[in-house]
């Protein structure tokens, strides 16, 4: 099934990242960081189908070499805390064929980054057959007609209702930041993740896939589903040894229930539909004669002769219908159709709220998944935290992929804080057991619901034949006028 994911970050000297080493480790290569004299070497990474630098047309040819580009990168960035380069990450739907995964990976970026004056160094991975993926290095300073780099941005003033400059307590002029390039802008966030999936949609068409990709979210496509939850390499490896993860089962579970949701809805929607062209009948029974009619029609053997199981099953539905019947007080048509609503209704409360829940325990389910890896590089981290100088680097050198997601990870908690400040895993384990139990309750309302459409399809079943009965009359009557 293809999947969409698009990841967009920022790399910057602030978080102890370089543009050199996350080129090289990106594209598998071995390229020194003039900035602060470190080598990286990750020609033994593995897993890299190809790589490529796309250059407008006004950016020195010499920036083709990746070491050359990153490494004027580094050089033109003075502040400690610069943004270096924009990462962008793409999952490649697996239905695409690897000889096509290049062409359609440099259309993209000429399409929505070269064009625009931006260089990409991209670089396609394959180490797992079931995530192909790329990674998109973008830079962040626009390249000048000359060739040489260009402002991030400029100072504007803010000036009063005079026209007059503000002056501060400090002595500055009260200014603002703009930026020279549309770049950052929020909305090209939206911009590029749509363009990637209709890019992708197209490459599929054209090979005669129906598979299709959207990067909105199920609620902004009006899908009315549990989304999955992302897998990641590691868990996806294992689930294709036969090895079940956590992640794994939660998917199956989430599959299951949507599944299952999606038979329940169906059949509610012939019952709506059934009841909407539904012509009104003459059945003029009293209340008794209607529950009495359908009953018949139930259990009528229509001359076959039946095994005793089949016997006992036709007895058990005959008292479930019959209890049915009284105990939602239906005596005709009209009442049974306003159940048949009411039911409709039913469902989708049950419906909406166990999706919430299931939606809230998925981001508990995360949350506390994050946390655990976590804890396990939280040390790592604190030692790295204590080194200073070229011993921090070289720790650095060392464990770059560690400390790289313990900084994500660290960054991402900010917003768990509670009002002290601290994670609080054991109220995310007491929620997610709330969240369980109310699941559960859920669970318990929809088998009962099952069980009262199951009693409501025999019903109209019922009700069909006795209104085709009706119908021959008149026909029989014009047949013997003939």
């Amino acid at each position: 099934m293809a999947i969409f994911h698009h990841s967009i970050k920022l790399i910057s000297r602030g978080k102890s990242k370089s543009a050199v080493a996350s080129s090289a480790y990106r594209s598998g290569t071995k390229m020194t960081n003039e900035y602060d004299g470190i080598t990286h070497d990750y020609t033994s990474k593995g897993g890299i189908y190809s790589s490529a630098i796309l250059l407008p047309s006004h950016a020195p040819k010499e920036y083709a070499d990746r070491s050359t580009l990153w490494n004027a990168v580094e050089k033109i960035e003075k502040q400690h805390n610069a943004q270096l380069a924009r990462d962008i990450e793409v999952a490649i739907p697996k239905e695409i064929p690897s000889h096509l995964w290049q062409r359609m990976l440099i259309d993209y970026c000429k399409t929505n980054f070269v064009s625009k004056g931006m260089i990409a160094d991209l670089s396609i991975h394959n180490n797992d057959e079931n995530n192909p993926h790329c990674h998109i290095m973008l830079t962040v300073r626009p390249i000048k007609e000359d060739g040489t780099w260009g402002a991030k941005s400029h100072k504007e003033y803010i000036l009063d209702d005079s026209g007059n400059r503000i002056k501060l307590p400090s002595g500055n002029w009260k200014s603002t930041k703009v930026d020279t390039m549309d770049w950052n802008s929020q909305d090209n966030a939206e911009v590029w993740r749509a363009n990637w999936s209709e890019h992708c949609n197209l490459y599929l068409e054209n090979l005669g896939h129906t598979e299709r990709i959207d990067h909105r979210s199920y609620e902004r496509q009006g899908i009315d589903q549990v989304p999955t939850i992302h897998m990641g390499v590691s868990a996806s490896q294992m689930e294709q040894k036969g090895i079940e993860t956590d992640r794994g089962n939660i998917n199956r579970q989430i599959n299951d229930d949507n599944k299952e949701v999606k038979i329940i809805r169906a059949r509610i929607t012939r019952l709506m539909k059934w009841q909407r062209e539904l012509e009104v009948q003459p059945l003029d029974f009293s209340r008794g004669e209607f529950k009495a009619s359908i009953l018949e029609k139930l259990n009528t053997n229509k001359g076959i002769i039946k095994n005793q199981y089949q016997t006992t099953k036709d007895l058990k539905n005959y008292v479930n219908v019959w209890n049915f019947l009284q105990a939602n007080d239906i005596g005709n048509l009209e009442e049974f159709n306003a159940k048949i609503q009411a039911m409709n209704d039913s469902f989708y409360a049950v419906k909406s709220a166990l999706k919430t829940i299931e939606n809230d325990m998925g981001k508990l389910d995360r949350q506390l998944d994050l946390w655990a890896k976590y804890e396990q590089l939280k040390p790592m981290r604190k030692k790295y935290m204590k080194l200073t100088g070229k011993e921090q680097k070289a720790f650095y050198e060392q464990h770059t992929n560690e400390l790289d997601r313990a900084e994500i990870l660290n960054s991402k908690w900010v917003k768990f804080t509670n009002s002290g400040g601290k994670i609080s895993t054991s109220t995310w384990k007491r929620e997610r057991k709330e969240l369980e139990q109310l699941s559960k309750t859920c669970d318990v309302k929809m088998k009962a619901y099952i069980e009262e459409l199951e009693k409501a399809e025999k019903i109209q079943k019922a009700l069909d034949e006795l209104f085709a009965d009706i119908k021959q009359i008149p026909t029989k009557i014009k047949d013997a006028e003939r």
